[in-house]
């Protein structure tokens, strides 16, 4: 194995922190200087951003003490929470939630991004404060860590890992793109038809099945009998992530069925990977005469009528069986609904048989990530 050498952080890159200009000036924001929070990574799922939710002027730049991070810097998020990296895909400034990492000559900055990936965990463990964790730049600028001496091997081990994330996020914008053209279909074909539509309701086209929570004493972890979704925390962009099961599932959803989030916020949409428990913050939309993929454009077309229901309630907006079985929804004819079905269905396929790729893709990176960050398996004679 080639060398590899001890540093601390601070020996490998700079370590920057950010600032936040006074929000009681609005003059400070809406420019052309792209500005970075955490909260901005924590639906994001690539590794180059270019720009957060807010922007700044040169004004609200000036006025406080955020810095210019040159592109290839690694972002890392330490407060709020811990741990969210990212690679600045061109010059950006962040908020005091980062300790970002301009490299040096000495490491690679796409072994850096993929070195805090694996240092995570430790990193998170050093955070301190009473009202959240927050790793200090003292502390950030002290993390120990060990990288290869020569360039060309870092390379490589980033290479290695760089080939996997890269399909992951090509099959992620294939699936994005080809939502896009299934909705921009379902407008053309269905909302903007010349054909003439009859009014009718939800409860016409499927089956409606409210979530019913199984007590707690049967959730694991383990994979241990049926997998469960209590609400929206699971969702992902198609399909939600496995986190828990449950050894007595009292509501079960049909494999490719619609789940809707019926607590706040109403009418969130994912796509049932497989059978699954449903709790009570779901409900389940199936279609009666195998249209579901009409089924489920039809629920991203109710968005705004969903979102009605947000904040209705005492505590927090929700919606009643009653009221989904009686969502007003325009019905076409059947030869229309078989031929948006002909086109968007196999479209639909190709989403899940990406989403079922990247799942393997995800299990294969994370379990080479350690092995490669700590030079367990040596890349040094690889020609990649």
């Amino acid at each position: 194995m080639k060398e590899w050498i001890e540093y601390k952080l601070s020996d490998i890159g700079e370590i920057v922190g950010g600032a936040t200009p006074s929000t009681k000036d609005e003059s400070n924001y809406d420019g052309d200087i792209p500005w970075l929070t955490p909260k901005d990574l924590s639906t994001f799922s690539e590794r180059y951003i270019e720009k957060g939710g807010r922007s700044i002027t040169k004004k609200g730049f000036n006025s406080c003490s955020t810095k210019m991070l040159p592109e290839n810097s690694v972002l890392f998020s330490s407060r709020a929470p811990i741990g969210y990296v990212v690679i600045a895909a061109n010059e950006i400034c962040t908020n005091q939630g980062f300790k970002s990492v301009i490299p040096n000559e000495k490491v690679y900055f796409l072994f850096l991004y993929y070195l805090l990936k694996y240092k995570k965990p430790d990193i998170e463990g050093m955070g301190s404060g009473t009202t959240f964790k927050e790793v200090s730049g003292n502390v950030m600028k002290n993390i120990v860590v060990r990288i290869p001496k020569d360039i060309k091997v870092q390379r490589r081990i980033a290479e290695i890992l760089d080939s996997i994330d890269s399909k992951i996020e090509n099959n992620n914008q294939i699936n994005r793109n080809l939502s896009e053209q299934a909705m921009a279909i379902y407008k053309e074909l269905i909302l903007n038809s010349s054909e003439k539509c009859s009014e009718g309701v939800l409860s016409d086209i499927a089956n409606i099945i409210m979530g019913q929570s199984p007590k707690g004493d049967t959730y694991n972890e383990n994979g241990e009998g049926s997998v469960f979704y209590q609400g929206r925390a699971e969702f992902g962009d198609r399909f939600p992530t496995r986190r828990l099961f449950t050894t007595a599932p009292k509501r079960m959803a049909k494999e490719n069925s619609v789940l809707m989030s019926v607590r706040a916020p109403v009418g969130d949409v994912n796509v049932a990977y497989e059978a699954c428990c449903i709790g009570r913050g779901l409900c389940s939309v199936a279609s009666k005469d195998d249209h579901q993929s009409f089924v489920l454009y039809t629920m991203y077309s109710l968005k705004e009528q969903f979102d009605v229901y947000n904040g209705e309630g005492t505590v927090f907006g929700s919606i009643n069986k009653d009221s989904m079985n009686g969502m007003t929804i325009q019905i076409p004819n059947k030869a229309l609904m078989d031929k948006f079905e002909e086109i968007v269905s196999p479209m639909d396929a190709i989403i899940k048989a990406n989403y079922e790729e990247n799942c393997r893709l995800i299990t294969m990176r994370d379990s080479l990530l350690p092995k490669l960050m700590s030079g367990e398996l040596d890349v040094s004679e690889l020609d990649i």
